[in-house]
């Protein structure tokens, strides 16, 4: 069995910003697998702008943000496999994967840095009535193939669901001469960036309709028409409210979830709230020597912030291979709770002793909220009050904490939204 000090399972821009990390940290042993003919993940697709900003100050299409990226990870000679699934990994950090030139095979590795990025939501997971004709695609999918594969899916389009690939592709299918009818969104707020909504939909006319839900496709071998109506608060269609649009396709952008099966099998503990693992500051799973970063953690709203968080990843996953068991140690835990409407927090748990200096911690509400704050508490004791005029569950928030602050006699840390006195 090959042996490598770093196993990345995942070539997307977490994996390779972490692998990136890893090397400039001293360790050069590294293997990146991807499942994919090319590095780069779901970038390759995403030919739109707006990446890169605050990775390097200026605005890339995907495709360009995933070659700077690779580049770097050329230019260090980090090894990867292309083309290559991974089937198990073991808590004793034995990852078994298959390619056509290998076959099955086992590799041992000292740690194991997650980046497999996520997955949207099925129809089978929406529960939407009706047939089965074709014309049903998930919004990635026909991202993928209008992208990549030059296929246009259709000519006219509902969509339902306003995640950031949802108005994306309203504004992609729209610009390839399709029309796009009308954006239903369940909740009674868009799970998209504001600036996706301003310039994927407002800019095209095209219309987004909150609270409203499918409720019958019809078609028995294509798409024919597609019935929407309002929901209540109950989130149940209300009757009288029905709208019917003829159409010969559905795209479907309702939600992310990490891709965490091999996270399962490896014991990895996983949030109930995220369905990402449960990491402490230095992005370490609950087993020792496996770390998450990027999608797979949790569903980031910027490339940028998953490069980042990668990058820390890599380099504390190079720290726990260098270090012996001694140093692996540590001492007090403190946990983060979210409080009035904040939902999750990343990191849940954090080791002052292994901390650095300052620590970003990143959190998404589960409302809408307008005039408050997020405080952050020590104890019972106020440490921090930032006002924020808006916030919203499509776009993540975060703090940072000092290293110093901690050193005094704290227990938990707590996040909370507070209203605007």
């Amino acid at each position: 069995m090959k042996q490598y000090d770093l196993v990345i399972i995942g070539g997307g821009p977490a994996g390779m910003a972490a692998a990136i990390a890893a090397y400039d940290e001293g360790v050069s042993d590294i293997l990146i697998i991807e499942r994919d003919k090319e590095l780069g993940g779901i970038l390759n697709q995403c030919i739109h702008n707006g990446f890169g900003l605050h990775t390097f100050k200026e605005e890339l299409t995907g495709p360009e943000y995933a070659a700077r990226f690779a580049q770097q990870v050329y230019e260090r000679g980090i090894a990867f496999k292309l083309n290559t699934m991974v089937m198990d990994i073991s808590e004793q950090k034995v990852v078994t994967a298959m390619n056509a030139h290998d076959g099955m095979f086992e590799v041992q590795a000292k740690a194991v840095v997650l980046a497999m990025g996520c997955r949207e939501r099925s129809r089978g997971a929406l529960n939407i009535p009706g047939y089965r004709p074709a014309g049903i695609y998930s919004a990635g999918t026909a991202q993928r193939l209008v992208n990549m594969e030059g296929f246009m899916p259709g000519k006219e389009v509902v969509i339902l669901g306003s995640g950031d690939i949802g108005l994306i592709m309203a504004r992609r299918m729209t610009l390839e001469g399709a029309k796009v009818k009308v954006v239903a969104e369940l909740m009674p707020y868009s799970g998209g960036l504001k600036r996706n909504i301003v310039q994927c939909l407002n800019d095209f006319d095209i219309p987004l309709k909150l609270s409203h839900t499918v409720v019958d496709i019809e078609g028995k071998e294509r798409v024919e028409a597609v019935t929407i109506a309002q929901v209540g608060a109950d989130r149940k269609p209300i009757p009288g409210t029905e709208e019917r649009y003829t159409c010969d396709t559905l795209l479907l952008s309702c939600g992310l979830l990490p891709e965490n099966e091999l996270s399962r099998t490896a014991g990895v503990e996983l949030s109930p709230v995220t369905s990402g693992p449960v990491v402490n500051e230095s992005l370490e799973t609950s087993v020792e020597g496996i770390f998450a970063c990027g999608n797979v953690l949790h569903v980031h709203d910027l490339v940028d912030y998953v490069s980042q968080e990668a990058a820390v990843a890599g380099r504390h996953a190079a720290e726990y291979i260098k270090a012996d068991a001694m140093e692996k140690s540590s001492g007090k835990t403190i946990q983060i709770e979210g409080e009035g409407g904040v939902r999750y927090t990343v990191p849940g748990f954090i080791r002052p002793d292994c901390m650095d200096e300052n620590l970003t911690v990143r959190f998404r509400v589960g409302n809408v909220y307008q005039n408050c704050s997020i405080v952050t508490y020590f104890d019972d004791r106020e440490i921090a009050r930032r006002k924020r005029p808006v916030m919203a569950p499509g776009e993540m928030e975060q703090i940072i904490l000092q290293k110093k602050q901690l050193q005094n006699d704290v227990s938990r840390v707590k996040i909370v939204i507070e209203p605007n006195s």
